[in-house]
């Protein structure tokens, strides 16, 4: 008997101790619930709340190479020197590039609070030789990084680096790769604008801005202003379901000169859009017929060459994945560019485009007179005309 009550008594005094111990355990917190990242549809696809904060953020971008091949200096060619005896030779176009963008969006008591971003990074083969037409067969964007966009805007106004209004608001050329082979405007500036929208179609922009460059010939650009008068531009606009009326008229401050533009879309079917742009130019004092930088110039905004300019084209669609664009355009001074291309989306945000590029050029085939349009890199003088091509895979996010 004195032996099991000695067992029952150590069984009883080993429960009492575990139970002591357990309730001296320590305590697992519980987890904080996490904070997932939540969608914001109000500006569209895209868009989520930075944690912690109202504002909308969206990053997008993409990814870009282009294939160019073409004439001698042509502006999708290129050309590079012989190893052996030093001769120019034609070769390939390469230029890959990465945009990085961002978008905010953010409501107040003001109106809506917006921001946006375009960074892009730039590498190129940079083919030029002692046989190219010097400064007419530029390295381009080559291995650049630039701010192409910062602006911040809330409800109407907006400030920052953009791109000229006189393009922006009443909207670039065609859907094709060369745009711009009669020019129809300078773009990079800082701006200072305000955006009128009646909300049935109408709007409206005043815009200030700076320009860019530093007026040299390597940088075509006509320099910013030269005083504290800033240059101006105005613009309305009236869209409907057909399509859409814009007008847009700008003053040079450098040159006190006035450029203007009309344009026409058309919303033909679901397949079928068309446009047609008209422009007219005051030019009594660009003192530049062949780029005698900085005392004459093409000015900011007129950089056609002569008075008038149009530009024309449109898209096809064959079906979802598929469309056919061109652009004809053609000045003043007799010159003409033509510019087409089959664009193919492989897949959800992937684009093939396959372009061909044709420039008959008035005043830049005298040798005595290399040229008003510096989007006509390395027309070699004596030549009046060119022909290239471009494949782009493009692949955007």
């Amino acid at each position: 008997m004195n032996i099991k009550s000695l067992l029952l008594g150590s069984a009883a005094a080993l429960i009492a101790v575990s139970g002591a111990r357990a309730a001296d355990a320590v305590t697992v917190a519980e987890p904080e619930p996490a904070e997932y990242v939540k969608i914001c549809d109000v500006y569209g696809s895209g868009y989520f709340y930075i944690p912690g904060t109202e504002t909308c953020l969206r990053i997008g971008g993409y990814v870009r190479y282009d294939i160019g091949a073409g004439d001698v200096g042509s502006f999708d060619g290129a050309t590079s020197a012989d190893v052996e005896d030093g001769g120019s030779n034609d070769t390939w176009f390469k230029h890959a590039r990465f945009a990085l963008k961002t978008w905010t969006g953010q409501e107040t008591e003001l109106g809506t609070l917006k921001t946006y971003t375009e960074t892009r990074f730039n590498f190129q083969n940079n083919n030029r030789d002692a046989g190219a037409v010097g400064a007419l067969n530029p390295a381009g964007n080559g291995d650049t990084v630039s701010l192409n966009f910062a602006w911040i805007q809330l409800g109407g106004l907006r400030v920052g680096k953009d791109e000229s209004a006189f393009n922006t608001f009443i909207g670039y050329a065609g859907n094709v790769i060369q745009d711009t082979l009669v020019p129809y405007g300078d773009f990079d500036t800082n701006v200072i604008q305000y955006y009128f929208d009646a909300g049935n179609g109408f709007s409206a922009v005043i815009s200030l801005e700076e320009g860019a460059g530093d007026g040299t010939f390597g940088d075509y650009g006509v320099g910013t202003i030269d005083s504290y008068v800033p240059h101006v531009v105005g613009g309305v606009k009236w869209t409907q379901g057909w399509g859409a009326i814009t007008g847009v008229v700008a003053y040079d401050s450098n040159y006190e000169e006035v450029a203007t533009k009309v344009r026409l879309d058309v919303n033909v079917n679901d397949a079928i859009s068309l446009f047609i742009i008209g422009g007219y130019g005051t030019d009594d004092n660009l003192t530049d017929p062949t780029y005698t930088f900085p005392a004459g110039g093409r000015g900011f905004y007129k950089q056609w060459d002569g008075n008038w300019a149009v530009w024309g084209g449109g898209t096809y669609k064959f079906n979802e994945k598929t469309s056919f664009n061109a652009q004809v355009s053609y000045d003043e001074g007799e010159n003409l560019g033509i510019a087409a291309n089959i664009a193919y989306d492989v897949v959800p945000g992937l684009t093939i485009t396959a372009e061909v590029d044709y420039v008959n050029a008035g005043k830049i085939g005298d040798p005595d007179t290399l040229g008003s349009n510096h989007n006509w890199t390395g027309i070699s003088a004596g030549d009046d005309d060119a022909i290239g091509g471009m494949l782009r895979f493009q692949r955007s996010f």
